[in-house]
Formats: C-alpha cells, structure tokens, sequence
C-alpha cells in the first residue's frame, strides 16, 4: 500500500481576489514538506496532455444527500443557469477551482487521460439503495388491486373547467365558498362517481347534493378550513390499509424537490405528504422510493399518463413514511464519452479505483458557483460578523449573472434599501430574496433575525460548507504528510467513538480507516502535525478551535467524523466503441418495462467509452470517484471553459 504514489494536481492562479487571500492564508499555515522523487509532485495538464472534450458536470448536485437529516417546508428556488456555453462559460470566469478549496491530491499513480462526463444525461444514472440494501429499480407498473378504490371515471367526469374552479376553492383563492357541479345525465351512479372525484383529486373538500331549479347539483365545499389542505381526510382512507402509499419514482433531468413540487401540484396536495431517504441529481437518471400519505397507489399510477420525464410504479402501502438519511448508498452506472486513455491506463485507473480508492473530498457542488463560495458565507457566521454576511449575499459580484440579479445588486449597493433592491426581484424566494425581506421586516440593525427568514437547511448550508472546506484542506495535508498507511495519532472509530491509534497499534490499521474531523465542540483531533493544521487554519480565520459553540444555538458546530478514503463496492467495467454519440450504451429501467432491444455496440467505431458501475455510502460525491480516474479537475470553471474552447 505504501508504495502506491501521490500525484498533485497543479493548476495557474486564480483571478478571483478572495480566492487568492485564502491561498495566501492556507500557505501561511502550511509547512511544505519534501516528498520522494518527482512522481510525487506528477502534474497533470488537462489541456495540453490530455486533447479532446473534457469532462462536463452539472451545477446541480450529484449525488449528495441530505446530511441534516430534514427537509423545509418553504424550499428556495434557484435561478435557472442553463443557457448557451458561452454565457455559461462567462459567468464562470470567476468561479471556484478545486485547489480553492482544498481538492489537491491523487491516490493511484496511472497517467490521466480525458474523457466527457453527461454528454447525455442518460449517461449518468443513479439507483438508490436501501437501508436494507435492496437497489431500486423500476420494475413493475401494477396498482395493487383494492376493493376500496374508485373507478377509473374519476379522472375524466370532471371538466377542465370544473377542475380549474375547484382547485380555486380548494386553495382559497377566490371568494367563493362553494363550487356547484351540474349533473348531465342524472343518475344515482353519476352523482356518486362525481363525489368520489372531487374528495379523491382534491383533499380538503367534501360534497353534497342539491336540487336547484329541477336540476341536481353537486356541490363542492371546504369541510374543516385550511388545515384540510395539508391533512387529507382520514375517515375517506380504509383501516386496514397502509396510510403510506410507498412507490419507485423514475425521473429523468429533474432534481428531486423539483419531482416533489409537480407531484403535488397535479395531485393538488402539500409537498410535505411526500417522504423520501436522499435527494438526487438533476442532469441524470434517477431511480428511487418515495413515500406520500394517503394518496392511493391508482391515482399516482394516473399521473405516468401526463407527466413528461417521470414514472411511478412499484406501488405498496405501508404504515411508515419514510427518513431522510436511512438508505445505505447509490448504484452508479456511468459513461465517460470519447475516452483518450489507452486500454492499460483504463484497466490501471479502474483497478486502482477497485482496489484503494479515492479521497473522500467533499465535491464542488458543496461550495457554490458563482464568485462567492458558500464557505466564506459559513465563515463569517461563525465569526458572528452579520454585517459581512449580509454584505457577501447581497453585495455585486464579477460574472454574468440573471439580469434582475444584477439590478437588485446594484440597487442594494447604491441604496441600502431592501425594498428598493426586493422591487427588482421577480423571483421572491431565492436567497438574496428572502435575506432582503428580512431586512425590510426587522431593520438593518438586526441582521440576525433577517437571516433567519432563511429556512434553516438553507442556513446550515453555509456553515456545513466552511466545515467541508476545512475537512478539504487538512485531508489534502495530511496525505502530503503520510501518504496511505497509518500513522500514530491517527483516528479511527471505535464503535461510533474516535480514538487515537498508538505507536503499537498502528500495524493494525490500514488508510481505509482513518476518520479525519469536521470541526466543531464534540470532536477531538488528530495527535501529530495535522491536529495543529486545524488549529492555525482556524485561527486564520479568528475562529478558536477549543470553542465552537455559537451564540446562536443553530450555529453552533458539534463537528463530526468522515473517512479520508472510500473504496467502492460492487465495481465493474468495460471499454466500449461507438459511432454515433447521440445513441444510448445501455438500457435504463423503462427501456427495459418498454422492451426496447439492448442496444448493439460495435467492436470498433470513432469513439471510446468507459462504462462503469460502482456503489457508495451516502454523503459521498460520485464526481470525487471520477476524478480520480480521469484525474481531471471537476470544477465548472475549469470544465466548462475547456469545453466552450472545444465547441468552438
């Protein structure tokens, strides 16, 4: 193991400023140490040494999860950033590096080679894996068979435009109290068909029927107010039935609170019914279980008829909803497009992959694109410098951004009125929007209680993204120090506990299981080099590692433990040719319930392709994985401006 050498990814200085100053802090506090022979220090240059189409990957969020174990009701929007290469490219400009923010180090010793990541988004396909280790798939479009269901005429006795009336009544929107339906046609059995449709497809409500005129009316009224909206009704829901419909959700480049958000607005109920263990990416497949309360498994089968880019199937009911945090992992199956690598360098990389791993850096997505990171955002918290927090959300800053974003920027650093600033904001719920709502609410001040308005995972983030910057940085040192093999003063868990390993005891242990911290009150250090690391980065940064508790509650950090090296399970591989690049290399789960052939790939062709498939634990980035393979930086900055060159 100790054998195996260490290759630095080198890279030309950030124009961003900020960047630079935390450079300049990282380097003051760091001791550079000699390391044996120049292998050590391979530079890998992915634009002279390794031509073609560079990796791409999404702004969206791979595949991390939800680490804070809970959702808010109130979810930000994010602005839409897709646009043309160019535009993109620009914005850029100014982004985030992976040196930024501590990704520096390789631990396989192969020559890198190119490769494109998401050329399809098919390309890139995610099945989750439960807590019992049962992979998802999307298998089975059966609706369990239920006496109590309705008929199939529910979806169809209702106009359009009874439709549109009664989801007005049913969210308060107009001021009617009720909503009369005429009943063409009249018989006993029509009349009960159109009050099954009602209470079935809009929750909150209940019927009755009137005579009016000689002609009969079912009539549509709220039954127990607003909170009826977000409780459906129980006594509609049979005893011996489950209360939680559980089903696999199919989508396909949608992230998962956006999935969330349109099955509630066409099943007209509360995105906080639906429960599920992880969240996922956007530019993927994705394929895993949710939970909805008391939404029967017809009417989610119904929605596979007028959803685009989404399937439901593999419908159950279950008493249980389900947590945020419980699954064991993610299936990947990904295909690196237009390989430059030859056949040893690919079998090196993946078996390396196999056999030791990768770093367990926390990815990109973690730190933001624009040219304020996150972490310096969670830095200032923690400093309970709230006017420097406000000043680094709202402030402008260099690179394209969505035009009203420009304008509310320089109306807040022209005025330094939130009112003024919030008028120039379509979009009311993205940070900035929230933040200056705040401040036109309770004054600047109280910045504290205006940052509040944020929902608080929103909050979290920020601070969780300085702890990761840190986690990045001191891991990058402690594999300059000691390469991959223990060391004394190590940490290991024990039974959920971290102790230090000792000078006799280090033959028992291997790189595969050292924890390194994330800083915070409830955590201990390492005791060797690296323990003082933490303590003089901190300090940089006036923070005082002996005390991490924060005045306000939310911001104090406990800390917690994370492996530095994650070996993937269930790893496996093969080198593809291709002609066409817009064919797909393999079939999904609806391909296969569709019974489309599997597709036929060439012996020969234009093209290269890797087609791998591993498993990881949760809160670990499959693009760190793919790193290591490539060795390639994963950064949108570096990539997307290298594939705007290309596409030129």
């Amino acid at each position: 193991m100790e054998a195996v050498e260490m290759a630095s990814l080198k890279r030309p200085h950030s124009e961003d400023d900020v960047a630079n100053v935390d450079e300049i802090k990282r380097q003051k506090i760091s001791e550079e140490s000699s390391k044996t022979g120049s292998n050590s220090e391979q530079s890998v240059d992915v634009v002279t040494e390794q031509p073609g189409k560079p990796l791409l990957e999404d702004k969206k969020d791979d595949i991390i999860l939800n680490e804070e174990g809970e959702e808010e009701d109130n979810e930000l929007e994010e602005s839409d950033e897709e646009g043309d290469p160019e535009s993109f490219a620009d914005m850029m400009k100014h982004g985030l590096i992976e040196l930024d923010v501590g990704i520096t180090k390789f631990v396989s010793s192969h020559k890198g080679f190119s490769g494109i990541l998401k050329e399809r988004y098919s390309d890139f396909v995610v099945h989750e894996i439960g807590k019992d280790g049962h992979i998802s798939h999307l298998d089975d479009f059966s609706v369990p068979v239920d006496d109590e269901d309705p008929s199939e005429e529910i979806f169809t006795v209702l106009s359009n435009e009874d439709k549109q009336h009664l989801e007005e009544l049913q969210l308060f929107k107009n001021k009617e109290t009720s909503v009369a339906i005429e009943v063409i046609e009249d018989t006993k059995e029509k009349r009960t068909i159109i009050h099954h449709a009602v209470k079935s497809l809009f929750p909150g409500l209940e019927t009755k029927t009137e005579d009016r005129d000689g002609k009969k009316y079912i009539v549509a009224y709220h039954a127990a107010g607003k909170k009826a909206l977000a409780n459906p009704r129980k006594h509609s829901w049979p005893k011996s039935r489950g209360s939680y419909c559980h089903f696999v959700l199919y989508k396909e480049n949608k992230d998962t609170m956006d999935a969330i958000n349109v099955l509630s607005k066409f099943l007209r109920v509360k995105p906080n019914i639906f429960s599920y263990m992880g969240t996922k990416d956007k530019r993927a497949i994705t394929v895993q279980e949710i939970a909805v309360l008391r939404i029967t498994a017809q009417r989610l089968a119904h929605l596979n008829k007028c959803l685009m880019n989404f399937k439901l199937g593999n419908f159950s009911y279950k008493n249980h909803p389900l947590k945020l945090g419980e699954l064991q992992g993610n299936h990947f199956t990904v295909v690196l497009r237009n390989i430059t690598g030859t056949d040893d360098q690919v079998q090196q990389a993946m078996h390396s992959l196999r056999e030791i791993g990768f770093i367990n850096y926390y990815g990109m997505q973690r730190f933001g694109t624009t040219a304020v990171p996150t972490y310096q955002v969670g830095r200032a918290i923690l400093q309970n410098n709230w006017n420097e927090v406000m000043d680094l959300i709202l402030k402008p800053r260099p690179g394209a951004e969505k035009g009203y974003l420009v304008k509310c920027r320089e109306e807040w650093a022209k005025t330094k009125d939130p009112a003024a600033a919030l008028k120039k904001l379509p979009v009311k719920r993205c940070v900035e929007g929230q933040l200056l709502r705040g401040l036109s609410k309770y004054g600047l001040k109280n910045i504290v209680s205006a940052f509040g308005i944020i929902p608080r995972n929103n909050r979290l983030m920020y601070i969780h993204s300085y702890q990761s910057y840190i986690w990045n940085n001191m891991v990058s040192k402690r594999i300059e120090e000691y390469g991959l093999k223990a060391v004394s003063g190590d940490l290991v868990l024990k039974g959920g506990t971290a102790v230090h390993i000792e000078e006799a005891d280090v033959d028992n242990y291997t790189i595969h299981d050292i924890v390194m911290p994330l800083p915070g009150f409830d955590v201990i250090y390492p005791k060797h080099k690296i323990g003082d690391a933490y303590k003089e980065m901190l300090s940089a940064d006036n923070l005082d590692i002996s005390n991490m508790r924060h005045k306000i509650r939310d911001y104090s950090l406990s800390g917690a433990y994370r492996k530095i090296i994650i070996r993937p399970q269930n790893v496996r591989w093969e080198v593809v040719a291709y002609d066409d690049p817009r064919i797909p290399l393999f079939n999904t789960d609806l391909d296969k319930l569709e019974g489309k052939p599997t597709p036929i790939l060439a012996t020969e062709g234009k093209f290269k392709a890797l087609k791998m498939e591993f498993s990881l634990p949760p809160s670990t980035y499959a693009t760190m994985a793919i790193r290591e393979v490539l060795k390639m930086d994963t950064s949108i900055k570096n990539q997307t401006q290298l594939n705007t060159i290309w596409l030129r």
